[in-house]
Formats: C-alpha cells, structure tokens, sequence
C-alpha cells in the first residue's frame, strides 16, 4: 500500500529496510525537520542565482542552459536517490541545488510577465505548508487508508495527463484548455494545487511513520528530499494558477 502519492516516500520502503549498521542511529521526526531547513535553505540560496542568471541576462538564450541543468540534473538526482536511498545524505542537499537553480530561473521569468506573482506563490506555499501541517497534528486531517489511495490515484491521474500533454507536444499538438485561463484551464490547476497539498499531507505521515518505526537515520535525509520534492511541485503549481488567474483581468 502506497504510504505517499509522492514515489519517493512509500510504504514498501519501510518493508525492505536496507542495514545501514547497529551504530548508524534511527530516524526522529526532528532530524527529518532540520534536514529539510537545511534542504530549504540550500534550494532558496540557489534559486536566488537562478534569480539573478535571468535577470542579468541580455536573452534567453544564455539562461537555458542553467535552466536544463535544473530540470534534467533535478530529474536525474531524484531517480537516483528514490532508486538508491542511501545516498540521500549525499544527493538530496545537491537535490535542493538544482531545483532552487531551476525554481528561481522559473520564477523570475514568470514575475517578468506577471509582478508581484512570486511573492503571492511563496506565501501561498509556506501558508499551506503550515495550515496542512497544524491541521495533521491536531487530527483535524485524518490519513485514512482511502485517503492515501484517492492522493495516490489524483496524482497518478495529474501525472499520466502531464505524460500525454508532453508527448503531444513533439507533434505540435497539446490537451486542450487545460493550460489555458479559461474556467477549465483554472478549473483544472486549482485541482492540481490540492491534490499537490494533500501530497503534504502524506509526506508528513511518512515521515512520522519511519519515525515511530526506526527507520535507519539516512531516512531522514530521504524523508526530507520527499518533502522538498512536493513543496517544488506546489510551488510551480500555485504560479500556474496565479498566472491563469492574472492573465484573465
């Protein structure tokens, strides 16, 4: 059973633990906490240079290889880490470097066209992070069996179309509406934005779970990259939706 939506951070993790030594120590829920500080940290340092890149910049041209550097070094780092999880405590920092590399070329190209959008997504994003968080701990938000399941399907569903959508687009064609800023197209990212906001949600779960089950302490490293690949995800999301929504007034 899939313990996260989020192919990083799933139950079958915790049923075929890889030995790391009886010295290593267990994963606690506050190691995985400053673990994503630091991974926090790293991504916002680094996105300020992406920042920074573009806006420098005298043409895109220049920006686009940093830009692929993000988005195919994030790509390759987390099939790595989620294949090879105990090199976390090694990839995942470099992890939240390419990504903040990424997330920082992205949102300045982004606050070019629409300003002020960049400061509405972080806090949205951080906003979420502390409501979903609150309403985890306080049981206001039950991790359910049928919860996990209805997160795991959306987000497989959101993942297929995204799929398609890119194939498409090699044949010059795309999935109509769905990236535009009519009702459906605003329809369908506000969909996305919570199902990447329940994501949080299991993110939190597994990360208590590994916690109370003693999983080995580079887990903690992985429970950290988990959570810092979602944040990701709802971030660039949420500047989706409030570009749709700014592009219609």
């Amino acid at each position: 059973m899939m313990r996260s939506a989020n192919p990083a951070l799933n139950e079958k993790i915790f049923a075929t633990r890889d030995i790391g030594g009886a010295d290593e120590g267990v994963m606690t829920i506050q190691g995985a906490v400053n673990k994503t500080g630091l991974m926090l940290a790293i991504l916002v340092a680094v996105a300020v240079i992406g920042w920074s890149k573009l806006s420098s910049a005298e043409s895109m041209a220049e920006v686009m290889p940093w830009f692929w550097l993000g988005l195919v070094g994030g790509l390759v780092l987390a099939v790595i880490i989620t294949f090879k999880k105990t090199l976390a405590p090694v990839l995942a920092p470099g992890y939240a470097a390419v990504e903040g590399l990424l997330l920082g070329i992205i949102s300045a190209m982004m606050e070019q066209i629409y300003p002020g959008i960049v400061v509405q997504a972080v806090f949205l994003t951080f906003g979420t992070l502390g409501s979903l968080l609150v309403a985890y701990k306080t049981g206001l938000i039950k991790v359910t069996e049928n919860f996990k399941l209805g997160v795991a399907a959306a987000t497989g569903g959101i993942f297929a179309v995204y799929m398609i959508g890119w194939i498409m687009s090699f044949f010059g064609s795309g999935i109509p509406y769905i990236h535009e800023s009519g009702l459906i197209g605003i329809g369908f990212s506000l969909f996305v934005v919570v199902i990447a906001s329940m994501n949080l949600v299991l993110d939190f779960d597994f990360i208590e779970e590994g916690a109370r089950r003693g999983a080995p302490k580079y887990m903690e490293w992985y429970g950290a990259f988990g959570l810092i690949v979602t944040l990701v995800w709802l971030c660039i999301e949420i500047l989706h939706l409030l570009a749709k929504l700014q592009s219609r007034r």
